[in-house]
Order: C-alpha cells, then structure tokens, then sequence
C-alpha cells in the first residue's frame, strides 16, 4: 500500500470504496460464473518503466482529445496507455483541478486566474479545442482531480504536476490515500525545484525536466531525480548528454513516430506523447480520410506543429483546407505506412477561390517516415506530384541532398477555381503512373523504385494565403 499522511474522513472512506468495490465484483462474478474472470491488467511505475519505450499520454494524449479533460484521460486510457500525464491548479476555495493553464484565457477564450476563482465559478467554463482538434471537437469541463484519480490511481500510472506550486502537502496528502499509491504516482517537476524532497520522503518517485542543457542545470539536478526529461526541441547533443547522466530519461512532446524513432536513437526511453493512438503503433488505422467527422484523425499532423497551423477540417463537405502563410504540408499518417511496394492513391483538389499564378499544389508519397515533407524547402528524400495553375501535372523525385528532378509531365487543362481535379497516383515495383481521370484520359508512367517509403502528405507547395482544399483521399494496397 501507498503511505499514509493525515486523511480526511473523505479520502479514507475513498480508499476503503475502491477496494471493497473490486473485491465485491470479483466475488459476484465467481459466484454467477464459478470462474474467477480474467482482471484487466494493473499497470504500476515498475511496469511501466520496464520497457523500452514506455508512454505516458501527454496532457490526456491532447492531439487526440480535448487536454487534460476527464474524456481526455479516460479515452487514453482506453487507446492502450498505461500512463497519463496531469497538470494540477487549486482553486480559492481549495479543489484541485486538472487544467495546464493558470489563466484561462487559451482554453476557453476568458481572461481569469484559476486561483481567483471558486470551484463553482470555475465549472461554467469549457475546455475548447476545436481550433486543433476539428469543429466536431466538443468543449469539455475541467475535472476535478479526484474524479480524475478514481478512475484509474488504481490501475494505472499517473504523472502529477503541481503547476501552481504551492499545494505540495494537500497533493501529496491525497496521492497517499489510494491504494499502492507509491507503485502508481510519479510526482513531476521542473528538475530545479526542491519540492521532490517532500515527494521523495514519502516514498514516491520523481521526474525532473530540462528544457535544455543550459546554465550546466544538467549536472545540478539531474542526479537527484529518479527519471529525467528534456523537452524534444532541445538539441540531440543535449538528450544524449541527458541521457549520459544515467537516469532513465523521459522526453515530452513526442508527435511523431519519427521523432520517437530518434530519440531512441539517442538513447530516450521514455516517450511523453500528445498523440497516443498514433506513435504507440507502427500501422495504418484507416485506407481513406475521415474529414467528414469533424476531427482530426490520429497521426494526421500539419508540418508546423501549432494551433495556429493546423489546417481547417470541414465535415459538411468533407475537406480539409490549407491556407497559411507559409508552403505547407499535411501528413496523413492516419493511412501509413501503405503495406508493400504496389499501391494507388486517389485524391481530389480544388482552389476555392482563385488560382495564383505560379503556383503548385499536390502530394507527396514514398515516403520514408512521417517527417515534415515541403517540396520548397530542403527535407527528406521521396517524390511529390504537382498541378500548377496553367494544369501541367508533374512528378518529382527528391534525393536526401533536397535536390528535386522532374521525372515526367502531363499537360492537361488549368483548374478553375472551385472545381474539382481528380488525380489518381499508381505505384508499382519498377513504376508510377500518374493521370487525372477527372478530365483527361491519358496518363504518364515513369520508370524509376528510388524511393517506396509507405508515409504519404498533401502539400501546399506556394506561398501566400490563397487556399488549397482537399478530399476524396484513398489508398489500395495491392
């Protein structure tokens, strides 16, 4: 069992409520079945840890679900991760709450300090995160710790920050009421501050994070943390200089399967990951887009990771529309890797508004991972299909240098703003075939197997915020 701080009667009767309860259904089911049923697992720090890599759902997995919401935690849960990551503000009258933010503002669009406000003023504000999430994102209330604690202390690992820094005892106190409580928390903080002392005197492990290497806080702190962090911007000299320390170390925010595949690279053990469903699996969930849902689909990122770059999903007519400022791509990792070297890819584009002139827009495919793919910037070797506004369809291939060669041409009619064009890509061991069946019947097949990468995106290969939308994408994998 976990340690044993003063308790209020509130939190001895839920510690006494939890275990009875368990008890009470397992004894039900033995006497209707005559079979003890098979429990679901209990997943503990030890377990946790004693895997490589091991994850923890960062903010409730937020790329996924509305942030540090209960639905949040319990759909992470559910995706198959042993361990969630919760942030932690009181409010003036003494709740604990799981929110990331002192201010409100970010979330719910309301400028207010949760420590200026009651429990009851603080549960008539939303959670929103449609801007990142998609439209169909519904706001949520910010939970209650113990609610939060409930449902999974028992059975799963929880990594708890106290944000405001200033609830150590009241924090600590109520960890120590669930059960085992010391196999289930991680107590989670900047590396600098001197909080783990309390945390580490009751027999809980702590994880102390950097952001960098800088001011050698490295040699200052790490040795005094059960498990180190560092935040997956920091240079990969830092991480391995990090992980030198020899501490196990944790990394937060891992997006990408590529970029957990470099950290463990660099030794990283630990993924802290907003993007659960996604970077614990290395398989396509689905073989076309979900646009019409409303949501974004787990592994489908913008290549700059941002709110304020995430391209607007339309459920109503099924799209997904790039606009930024910027030359941007949009990695639908939702459908890779495509399996083997034969497939096609169908997709559909259209410029809503009005074509620029010189510009280009398409997809990019053979892939090798799911790293940000910019056909004007230098970045990873595979081909990419463009349509320019004078309707010349061309096929490049891209070498790791970042030099791109054109490989084959198809002149067909120019877009006209608001249609759609129908381009159809055609992968075959030795060659690719590309045409748009929309309005022409000729076609182009090149010779070439450079590059059969399974990892696939759109691109908005221009500058300028004139938008290019999206639909209709579906891969056959032979």
């Amino acid at each position: 069992m976990g340690r044993t701080g003063r308790q209020s009667p509130e939190h001895v009767s839920r510690r006494t409520f939890l275990i009875a309860s368990s008890s009470g259904l397992v004894l039900a089911s033995c006497s209707a079945n005559d079979a003890v049923p098979e429990r679901a697992p209990i997943h503990t720090v030890d377990s946790l840890t004693g895997t490589t890599p091991f994850y923890i759902a960062h903010r409730g997995s937020g790329d996924n679900w509305t942030e540090h919401t209960k639905v949040a935690y319990d759909s992470s849960r559910a995706a198959g991760a042993r361990a969630i990551e919760v942030s932690v503000h009181s409010t003036s009258d003494g709740v604990l709450v799981c929110h990331h933010d002192a201010n409100l503002s970010r979330l719910t669009g309301v400028d207010k300090d949760i420590e200026n406000m009651t429990y009851a003023e603080l549960a008539e504000f939303r959670v929103d995160a449609r801007q990142w999430l998609g439209p169909s994102a519904a706001p949520q209330p910010i939970p209650k710790l113990s609610d939060v604690l409930d449902a999974c202390a028992a059975t799963h690992v929880v990594f708890l920050e106290d944000k405001q820094g200033t609830n150590t005892k009241v924090l600590l106190d109520l960890m120590d009421t669930y059960p085992d409580s010391t196999g289930h928390f991680v107590w989670k903080q900047d590396a600098g501050v001197k909080t783990f002392e309390d945390a580490q005197a009751r027999g809980y492990k702590t994880w102390g994070y950097f952001v960098d290497g800088a001011d050698k806080k490295f040699e200052k702190y790490a040795a005094r943390h059960d498990f180190v962090g560092i935040y997956h911007l920091a240079a990969d000299a830092d991480i391995q200089r990090l992980v030198g320390f020899g501490r196990p170390t944790i990394c937060w925010e891992v997006h990408t399967r590529s970029r957990r595949d470099s950290l463990l690279g660099l030794g990283v053990r630990g993924m802290m990951c907003p993007n659960i469903p996604y970077v614990m699996t290395d398989v396509p969930a689905a073989t076309a887009d979900t646009f019409a849902t409303g949501l974004r689909a787990a592994g489908d990122l913008p290549s700059t990771l941002g709110w304020a770059f995430q391209p607007l999903i339309s459920p109503r007519e099924a799209t997904v529309t790039l606009a930024d400022d910027v030359d941007q791509s949009y990695s639908l990792g939702s459908m890779c890797p495509i399996a083997g070297d034969e497939y096609s890819i169908e997709f559909q584009m259209c410029w809503p508004t009005r074509v620029p002139s010189s510009v280009q827009a398409g997809l990019a495919f053979g892939l090798t991972s799911d790293s940000p793919y910019q056909p004007l910037e230098p970045g990873p070797a595979g081909y990419h299909l463009l349509l320019d506004d004078k309707g010349e369809l061309r096929l490049y291939a891209r070498r790791e240098s970042g030099a791109s060669e054109s490989l084959g041409v198809l002149r067909t009619a120019p877009p006209v703003p608001g249609s759609w064009i129908s381009l159809r890509i055609s992968v075959e061991s030795s060659r690719i075939t590309f045409s748009r069946p929309d309005a022409e019947e000729a076609k182009v097949s090149v010779t070439t197997a450079e590059h059969r990468g399974g990892y696939f995106t759109l691109c908005k290969a221009y500058k300028g915020k004139v938008p290019i939308s999206f639909r209709g994408i579906k891969v056959d994998s032979a």
